[in-house]
C-alpha cells in the first residue's frame, strides 16, 4: 500500500470509527461494550472465512515495516498488549479442560481473527490455575481523557487449558504472537511462585505451542493480592533465570520479555535492568497499568491505561533507557502506556524505543488503531520536516 493511499484510508477509518463510537458503542457502558465485543469475536470465529477476510483487510490498512527487537523480527512495531485475547474464566482446571475437550467451546475468543487483522499480538495473561476474575463491573472508560480502567482480576482459563486449546489449533496459529504468563496472585513464597511459573510454561511447551516470545508479567494492579515484591532483585533473578533455563533445557530459542509496573523507584528500575541483562531477558515492557481507586469503590484498586498512564510510562521508559544506554545492556525497551496517536508514538520513539504496545487505542481509535497511528506518525513527521525546512537557519 502506498503512503498516499495509507493516509487517505487511515483518515477514513478514524472518522468512521469516531462516528460509530458516538452513535453506537459509547451509548453502552464500557463493561457492556467490552462484553459485546468478546461475543462478537466468538461469533466471528465461527464463520469459515472470517480470518481470511481479516487478513485481506490488514493488507489494505497496514504497510509492512519490519523491526528487530527483543530477540526477534516483527512485521511492525505496534503490538496488541495482553489483556484482550486472554479467554474465559473458570472455577477449576477440570471444568476448563472439559470445556476444551467436550464442549468444543471457544475459550479464547479473538485468538484467530485479531492476529489476522492486527498483526503482532500478545495472548494472556495466563496463570498456572484458572481464575474467574472479579465479579460485577470491572471495566470503565474516561472518554474525555481517552483513558481506560479495569480490575478484571486476571480472569483466564489457566495455562493448562489454554495450552490444550491452542494445541488443537496449532496449524492455524498466527505467524507472530506472544504468550504472557502472570505470577499467581496470593502466592507469596518465591519457590512456590517458581514452581507455578515453570508448570505454566511447561504446559505450553509440552502441547507444542511455541510462540514468537514469552512475556513474564511481574505485576497485576487489578487484583488485591498483586505480588509486587517479586519485582525485587533476588526474586526477579530467580524467576527469570528459571524461566530461561527451562527454555534452554528444551533447546528452544524463544526470547523472554518482562512486563513491569509503573512508579517503581528509579534505583529499582536500574537494578532490574542489570538483572535482565545478566540472566538473558531480551526486552522489558514498560509499563503495566497504574493502580488507582476504582470509579465505583475507593477501597478497590483498578488499573489505569490510556492517556492517564502516559506520563508514568514515559518516566519509566526514560529511566530504563538511560540505564540501558549507560551500561550498554542488550535489553530492548518496549513502550506501553498512552500510545493513542502519531504524536504519542513519536514521543516514545524520540526517547529511543523501537516498538510499543497498545490496548486503549482499540477503544478510542478502533480495530485499525495501529495502522491509523502509524499513518498519523508519518504525517506528523512530514509536517514537522516541512516546518523545519521553512524555518530560518
Amino acid at each position: 500500500m502506498n503512503a498516499a493511499l495509507g493516509h487517505w484510508l487511515s483518515r477514513r477509518l478514524s472518522s468512521a470509527y469516531c462516528r460509530i463510537n458516538k452513535h453506537l458503542i459509547f451509548r453502552f457502558s464500557a463493561q457492556n461494550a467490552h462484553d459485546r465485543a468478546i461475543e462478537w469475536l466468538r461469533l466471528l470465529e465461527r464463520l469459515p472465512l472470517s480470518t481470511q477476510c481479516c487478513r485481506f483487510l490488514r493488507r489494505l490498512a497496514f504497510a509492512e515495516a519490519p523491526v528487530d527487537l527483543g530477540g526477534l523480527r516483527l512485521s511492525q512495531r505496534l503490538i496488541l498488549a495482553a489483556g484482550l485475547i486472554k479467554g474465559d474464566g473458570f472455577a477449576s482446571e477440570s471444568i476448563a479442560l472439559h470445556a476444551v475437550k467436550h464442549a468444543r467451546r471457544n475459550i479464547i475468543p479473538g485468538w484467530s481473527v485479531l492476529p489476522a487483522l492486527l498483526g503482532p499480538v500478545e495472548f494472556g495473561s495466563f496463570t498456572r490455575n484458572p481464575r474467574l476474575g472479579n465479579p460485577g463491573t470491572v471495566i470503565w472508560r474516561d472518554a474525555g481523557a481517552q483513558s481506560t480502567q479495569n480490575r478484571i482480576g486476571l480472569r483466564n482459563p489457566g495455562a493448562r487449558a489454554a495450552a490444550r486449546f491452542l494445541s488443537h489449533r496449532r496449524e492455524q496459529l498466527p505467524p507472530e504472537f506472544g504468550i504472557n504468563i502472570a505470577l499467581s496472585p496470593a502466592v507469596d513464597d518465591i519457590d512456590e511462585q517458581e514452581r507455578d511459573l515453570l508448570e505454566a510454561l511447561t504446559f505450553f511447551l509440552d502441547a507444542g505451542v511455541f510462540p514468537s516470545w514469552f512475556t513474564l508479567n511481574l505485576s497485576c494492579p487489578n487484583t488485591e493480592d498483586d505480588p509486587q515484591a517479586h519485582q525485587l532483585e533476588s526474586e526477579t533473578r530467580q524467576l527469570c533465570g528459571a524461566f530461561i533455563e527451562r527454555l534452554r533445557a528444551r533447546r528452544l530459542d524463544i526470547p523472554l520479555w518482562v512486563k513491569l509496573s509503573p512508579r517503581l523507584a528509579g534505583d529499582q528500575y536500574r537494578i532490574l535492568m542489570r538483572v535482565f541483562h545478566e540472566v538473558g531477558v531480551k526486552a522489558v515492557i514498560a509499563t503495566n497499568t497504574l493502580a488507582q481507586p476504582s470509579p465505583d469503590d475507593d477501597s478497590l484498586q483498578a488499573g489505569v491505561g490510556g492517556r492517564d498512564l502516559f506520563p508514568e510510562a514515559v518516566r519509566a521508559v526514560q529511566t530504563l533507557l538511560a540505564e540501558k544506554n549507560r551500561m550498554n545492556y542488550a535489553v530492548d525497551i518496549i513502550a506501553c502506556g498512552g500510545i493513542l496517536d502519531g504524536a504519542s508514538l513519536r514521543h516514545y520513539l524520540n526517547l529511543g524505543v523501537k516498538a510499543g504496545q497498545y490496548w486503549s487505542a482499540l477503544v478510542y481509535r478502533g480495530p485499525f488503531a495501529a495502522a491509523i497511528i502509524e499513518n498519523e506518525l508519518a504525517q506528523y513527521d512530514h509536517e514537522f520536516e516541512a516546518v523545519r525546512r521553512q524555518s530560518p537557519a
